[in-house]
């Protein structure tokens, strides 16, 4: 596998290795096999990993399917792929409620990730970024390959990937407010996590007041973290839980109100953004 990458215009002047090591991430033993038999090329020219790269120099790294460990993966069904957006090294998906982002045993089907390995093949197997609940629909961002994948989850380490998910929720939320309370595991049930101020991990969520409705709200929500159902038990705790949700909510009728409505991110090659709306979205 071949990729080719132009360095944008705001990259800094460093060398083939430290491009490889500290902006790409390629694990040590990779780079190792890409220097052995030469698999670095500066402008169409073979090149040694002391070379200096600058703005504008088209980049290619040859990749062997020896490289990165590859897994088996059942093929879905491709027709079930909605793609919002799609290039050489990622893939941004609306998933709908009700699937799973990706199975949880090897010969477990139906998720989300075996039907991407039936769109995406023979030429690309997708790597999972983030998730979604099963219950929550929306936009999802896969890796494509496994080069881009450790660059894109230090972007969402850094929060450097928005995301703002759409929500209905029980009661009347009268402004706009930000959630800052830590969150663990249930003790008392696997499936739930729970507001644990001494135990938990730091989790902000910002809500945004869109629309009242009868006995209602409509709202956004813009995570600074990414815990394990965090708008789900962060709305929770303040009274409002999620219409339709089975764990937190008291009157679970009909569907999980919740849907990642918006991704953003600066592609990691080019420094462009992607910006994607999941539509149709709750209202």
């Amino acid at each position: 596998m071949k990729f080719t990458m132009t360095l944008p215009d705001q990259s800094a002047e460093m060398s083939v290795n430290d491009l490889l090591e500290q902006e790409w991430l390629v694990p040590r033993k990779v780079r190792h096999f890409i220097r052995t038999r030469k698999g670095i090329l500066i402008n169409g020219e073979v090149s040694p990993f002391h070379a200096l790269v600058h703005p504008g120099d088209q980049i290619t790294v040859m990749i062997e399917d020896g490289d990165y460990p590859k897994r088996n993966i059942l093929l879905g069904d491709k027709r079930l792929v909605d793609v919002l957006y799609e290039d050489q090294h990622l893939i941004i998906v609306n998933k709908p409620q009700g699937m799973k982002t990706h199975p949880n045993q090897p010969d477990e089907q139906g998720t989300l990730l075996n039907h991407l390995v039936a769109y995406l093949a023979p030429d690309f197997q997708p790597h999972v970024v983030h998730r979604l609940d099963k219950e929550t629909s929306g936009a999802i961002l896969f890796a494509k390959n496994p080069f881009v994948l450790p660059i894109l989850g230090r972007l969402l380490e850094q929060k450097q990937i928005y995301r703002r998910y759409q929500a209905i929720v029980h009661g009347s939320i009268k402004q706009d407010l930000t959630i800052n309370k830590k969150i663990g595991r249930d003790r008392h049930d696997r499936k739930k996590r729970r507001i644990d101020p001494k135990g938990g991990k730091p989790a902000i969520t910002h809500v945004t007041v869109a629309k009242h409705l009868t006995n209602q709200t409509a709202v956004f929500c813009q995570l600074d973290t990414g815990r394990t159902h965090q708008i789900r038990v962060h709305l929770a705790s303040i009274g409002h839980p999620l219409v339709g949700d089975p764990l937190y909510s008291k009157h679970p009728n009909g569907r999980l109100m919740l849907h990642a409505y918006e991704l953003h991110l600066l592609h990691p090659f080019t420094n462009k953004e992607i910006a994607v709306q999941a539509l149709p979205g709750l209202w």
